[in-house]
């Protein structure tokens, strides 16, 4: 997701915000149809049902959630005196669920889509309802924008791929005498050499892998991520120039592994979501925390293949 994006409910504009790549939800805008002070996000926050709605979030996904801090607050629920706010909950627990951000125009307490969508329901259950629609409805934006640019990518990568071709065609083939029944070997090589440098794993093994999806007449290259495709297109110049330098396969792997990690690692550090598996024309699979997109094997017996294969023949 950008960094910033607006939904409208009901008639009025509520922030949704990236932090640490997950969306948060302006619970400041949220309250403006019911009360523009902004006393109810507090008034919630003193509600134990909140409390321990939160204990649990942050149990969840906050390793260093502090429960003895919380059980002190959670005494205190109920007590005419008590009084919480949102910087008082985030300095005594470590929560993360729940931030305060400063700012003129950007500032408010922001909270995780979970806790936003239970906030919503704390308002009024068909704000909620409508909350959650126009949420929905902004992340299929995102996908139909994710899918343009992926079909973009992909279809500069296949451009690219063949200019690799090309070189293999001219360069390495000649080079390498290879007779004209088993010149395939040498293009399947050299695109293993790409897979493995930015994947890690060759055409077989992921095959062998994902036989579900490819059964289905997927690739590895057809369920890669936005970043990756852009990576692929890159190594596929890389190595085109390397060919027609006659730069042996060995050096040309350890410079395309090199090149893959580091602009993969750049890339997905800009925008997370474009380094999303994606695996339909609707559906990226977080490829942190899902299993569905992945691959197993010996990797090195893979590269040390690819790497000493076509040989000069001897005279």
């Amino acid at each position: 997701m950008a960094k910033n994006a607006i939904i409208n409910v009901q008639g009025h504009d509520i922030r949704v915000s990236s932090v640490n790549n997950e969306d948060y939800i302006s619970l400041t805008d949220m309250v403006k149809s019911f009360d523009d002070s902004g006393a109810l996000v507090e008034k919630w926050l003193r509600n134990v049902n909140t409390l321990e709605f939160l204990c649990v979030w942050e149990t969840m996904y906050n390793p260093n959630f502090n429960s003895t801090e919380f059980g002190v607050i959670r005494n205190q629920a109920g007590l005419n005196s008590f009084v919480l706010s949102t910087k008082k909950w985030v300095d005594s627990t470590n929560g993360i669920g729940i931030t305060a951000k400063t700012g003129r125009h950007g500032g408010g307490t922001f909270a995780h889509k979970d806790i936003a969508f239970e906030f919503g329901s704390w308002l009024s259950p068909q704000f909620k309802f409508y909350l959650i629609k126009e949420f929905q409805r902004l992340k299929e934006i995102e996908s139909d924008q994710n899918n343009i640019e992926w079909n973009f990518k992909r279809v500069l990568s296949k451009a690219n791929y063949i200019l690799h071709t090309d070189s293999i065609k001219e360069y390495l083939i000649p080079q390498l005498q290879i007779d004209k029944d088993k010149q395939w070997l040498e293009y399947a090589n050299e695109a293993d050499l790409l897979n493995v440098a930015l994947f890690g794993c060759t055409a077989k093994m992921w095959r062998e892998a994902n036989p579900e999806i490819a059964n289905a007449g997927k690739n590895i290259r057809d369920i890669a991520s936005i970043n990756e495709l852009a990576v692929l297109s890159n190594i596929e110049s890389l190595n085109s120039v390397l060919i027609k330098n006659r730069i042996d396969r060995k050096t040309r792997f350890d410079q395309l592994r090199i090149v893959a990690q580091a602009q993969l690692k750049s890339l997905d550090s800009y925008d997370y979501l474009k380094s999303h598996k994606r695996l339909s024309d609707t559906t990226y699979v977080d490829a942190q925390k899902k299993s569905d997109v992945n691959f197993t094997g010996n990797f090195g017996d893979a590269i040390g293949k690819i790497a000493n294969a076509g040989k000069p023949k001897n005279k």
